[in-house]
C-alpha cells in the first residue's frame, strides 16, 4: 500500500475548501455567527465507512469462506461502503465540538465449524464520531470472538479508530455538517474488540459523514406527535389505526440492479418510501385479533426495478400472520415467510427484522433467480392499535442522500446463497470510490457544507498495517 494514500484521502476532505474558496465563498456576517452560537442538535445524516475493505475481502474469500450481513437499517454504498444512519448528537461552532451517533451494524462471519458456529464472528454496530480540540475518534458497539479461546466479548462504544484532523477546523459551521475521506487508523482498544485480527495503528477505510443541525429553539420545538399517550386497545378481529411493513427484498438483488451487468434501477410510487436499505409500504388497513394473534394487513405503495432482461415490480403488498408464521405477498401471491410473534405493547404491535425466506411463488416472481428457500432480506412490520401510537422512523440519511442504486456491487459475498447471475457476483471496481468521493464533496459544497480551513498542504500519514489481512484461524 502506498504511503501517500492516507495523505491523498485527507486532500479529498479538503476538496469542499478548495471549491467553496473558488466560488468565492464568504465568511459569515457577525449576526449571523450569532445566531449560531451555542449548541446546535444534529438531526439526521449518515456516516459511510467501509471499516477496513481488505478484511471485508479475507472474510468473503477461499480462506475464511466467510460472509457479512447487515443489521439496524445499515446500507451498502459505492464499492465496499457501509451507510449507518439516523445520526443524533450535537455540535458546538463556536468550540468545534462535535458528536455524532449513527444507527446500524454490520455482522462478520468466517472459518465455519462442524457445530454451525464460527471461528470468526464479528459485529461493528452504532458507530459514534467525536471531535474536539483538533482530535477526533470513532467508537463502536463490538462483539467480537476471541481467536483460539473461543470467548466472546461485547463491550459497548469502543474506541475503534482514530481520525487525523490535521489542516481541518470544525469551528463555524453551518448545515449540514459534511466530512470527506478522513484516514482512520486502529487504536489499542480498538485492536483488542477486533479480536486480535490487526495491531493498534493499522490503516483503516476512511471515513466520511454528513449531518444535518438544527438551532436549539428548532431542536426544542414540539412534535406533531408530542404528549399522546396511546391507551386503547384492540379488541378481537379489531381495525388499527395505522400500519407499515419495511422490505429491503435482498440486499445482493439490490446490488445487482444497479451495478454492470442490469445496468438498472428502482422507481418507488404510490406512497412507498425509500429508505436506502429497505422500502417502506404505508397507508396498512384490515384487521387483528389480539386474542389469536392474527393479523391481515393490505399496504400501499409499489417498488418497480428494471434493468437488462429486467422487470419486477412489488405492488398490492399484504401482510398475514397465523400460527406465529408470517406471509408477505405481492400482487396476489406469497413472496416470502417469516417468523411473527404479535405482541402490543404501548399501542405498537411491532416485528423488528424477521429473518425471511422465499417461497416458491416468489421464486418464480424474480425469475428463476433464486430458489425456493433463499434467504431474503429482513421484514419489520409495526400496527398501531391504539390511536397516537407512531410507528418507528424510517432511516434519516440526512440532506443530500442518494438512495439510488450503486454503481458498483459491494465485494461482500451474499450470505449462503447464490446471486442472480455469476457475473452480478463480480465487476466491483476499485474506481467507484474514488468517482462517489468526489461527486459528494460537490454535494457538500453546494449544500453550504461545513467549511474548512486549510492549515497545511499535507498530514501525517497513519501507520502501515503490517499485514494487509488477517493470518488464517487455527
Amino acid at each position: 500500500m502506498s504511503s501517500s494514500r492516507p495523505a491523498k484521502a485527507l486532500a479529498l476532505a479538503l476538496l469542499a475548501v478548495v471549491l467553496g474558496a473558488a466560488l468565492g465563498a464568504l465568511p459569515p456576517s457577525a449576526s449571523a455567527r450569532a445566531a449560531d452560537a451555542g449548541e446546535r442538535a444534529v438531526r439526521g445524516g449518515r456516516l459511510d465507512w467501509g471499516i477496513k475493505s481488505s478484511f471485508q475481502s479475507y472474510v468473503t474469500g477461499p480462506v475464511a469462506h466467510g460472509s457479512w450481513s447487515l443489521t439496524g437499517g445499515a446500507a451498502t454504498v459505492g464499492g465496499s461502503q457501509f451507510r449507518f444512519h439516523s445520526a443524533t448528537g450535537s455540535y458546538d461552532p463556536e468550540g468545534g465540538t462535535f458528536r455524532a451517533a449513527f444507527a446500524g451494524g454490520v455482522h462478520f462471519t468466517g472459518h465455519p465449524k462442524p457445530d454451525g458456529t464460527h471461528e470468526l464472528d464479528l459485529v461493528v454496530a452504532r458507530p459514534s464520531v467525536r471531535m474536539e480540540n483538533g482530535r477526533g475518534t470513532l467508537y463502536a458497539d463490538m462483539t467480537s470472538r476471541a481467536k483460539g479461546s473461543g470467548r466472546v466479548t461485547t463491550r459497548a462504544q469502543v474506541p475503534l479508530a482514530s481520525l487525523a484532523l490535521a489542516g481541518i477546523d470544525l469551528k463555524g459551521g453551518s448545515t449540514p455538517i459534511a466530512l470527506q475521506n478522513v484516514p482512520a487508523t486502529l487504536t489499542s482498544q480498538g485492536a483488542e474488540a477486533f479480536a486480535g485480527y490487526y495491531a493498534a495503528g493499522t490503516a483503516l477505510d476512511p471515513v466520511s459523514l454528513s449531518v444535518d443541525t438544527e438551532t436549539p429553539k428548532a431542536a426544542n420545538s414540539p412534535s406533531a406527535t408530542a404528549g399522546s399517550t396511546p391507551s386503547a386497545r384492540a379488541g378481537r378481529f379489531a381495525g388499527f389505526a395505522d400500519a407499515a411493513v419495511d422490505w429491503g427484498v435482498r440486499r445482493t438483488f439490490r446490488e445487482y440492479v444497479g451495478g454492470p451487468v442490469a445496468q438498472g434501477r428502482w422507481t418507488v410510487s404510490a406512497g412507498a418510501r425509500d429508505g436506502g436499505a429497505l422500502f417502506r409500504f404505508p397507508g396498512g388497513k384490515g384487521t387483528y385479533d389480539e386474542h389469536a394473534a392474527t393479523l391481515d394487513a393490505t399496504f400501499t405503495g409499489a417498488v418497480r426495478f428494471t434493468g437488462k432482461q429486467l422487470d419486477v415490480t412489488l405492488d398490492r403488498v399484504a401482510v398475514k400472520v397465523a400460527d406465529r408464521t408470517g406471509t408477505l405477498s405481492a400482487g396476489g401471491r406469497p413472496i416470502v415467510t417469516f417468523p411473527a410473534r404479535l405482541a402490543p405493547k404501548d399501542g405498537l404491535v411491532s416485528i423488528v427484522e424477521a429473518p425471511a425466506e422465499l417461497t416458491a411463488e416468489g421464486a418464480e416472481l424474480f425469475g428463476g433467480m433464486y430458489p425456493a428457500g433463499t434467504a431474503m432480506d429482513p421484514v419489520s412490520l409495526a400496527v398501531a392499535v391504539a390511536p397516537g401510537a407512531p410507528l418507528p422512523a424510517l432511516p434519516d440519511l440526512g440532506t443530500g442522500a442518494n438512495t439510488a442504486p450503486s454503481a458498483a456491487p459491494s465485494p461482500g459475498a451474499s450470505p449462503l446463497a447464490a446471486e442472480p447471475t455469476a457475473e452480478a457476483a463480480s465487476g466491483s471496481g476499485p474506481g467507484a470510490l474514488g468517482y462517489a468521493a468526489i461527486g459528494a464533496a460537490l454535494v457538500a459544497v453546494a449544500g453550504t457544507a461545513l467549511a474548512l480551513a486549510r492549515k497545511r498542504r499535507t498530514a501525517p500519514a497513519p501507520p502501515e498495517p503490517p499485514t494487509d489481512e488477517p493470518p488464517a484461524a487455527a
